[in-house]
């Protein structure tokens, strides 16, 4: 069992490691994972400082203890998209995908790179590495 530290740490691995490509999305459904989770990190941050500073533009009185609440809740948002991601990084391939990456790994090291990912019980975050080491190599 890993610690959130440790999951945090492996989902920041696995949003890093996914390629940005478009056509992802229509073989992997965790891609729309990884792109909401793009837009979570470049977004929620400035709009948790938007609702905090919110009362203050508008000069509500006694509305900074919500405010506060949900500024915090909003800025936490990307953790738990960390967490999560870790989680899903740290799981195995179903059988049916997990073929195709050792497939993908072997046409990888037919084409003379020889990679070292792991063949026996490969997890998705094996996945986001061939993929990324696939898209590289284009």
């Amino acid at each position: 069992m890993m610690s959130v530290l440790e999951l945090i740490k492996l989902g920041r691995k696995y949003l890093q490691l996914w390629p940005n490509k478009a056509e992802l999305i229509n073989y992997f459904s965790e891609y729309q994972i990884i792109i909401f989770s793009r837009f979570v990190f470049r977004y929620f941050p400035a709009l948790a400082l938007f609702t905090l500073l919110l009362p203050i533009i508008f000069s509500v009185q006694g509305a900074y203890p919500q405010t506060f609440f949900y500024a915090i809740f909003i800025a936490s948002i990307p953790v738990q998209a960390l967490v999560i991601l870790g989680v899903k990084a740290d799981k195995y391939l179903p059988p049916a995908l997990a073929s195709w990456y050792k497939e993908g790994v072997a046409r990888v090291n037919e084409q003379g790179g020889e990679i070292k990912l792991s063949l026996k019980k490969p997890r998705y975050l094996d996945l986001a590495q061939l993929l990324n080491l696939s898209y590289q190599r284009v």
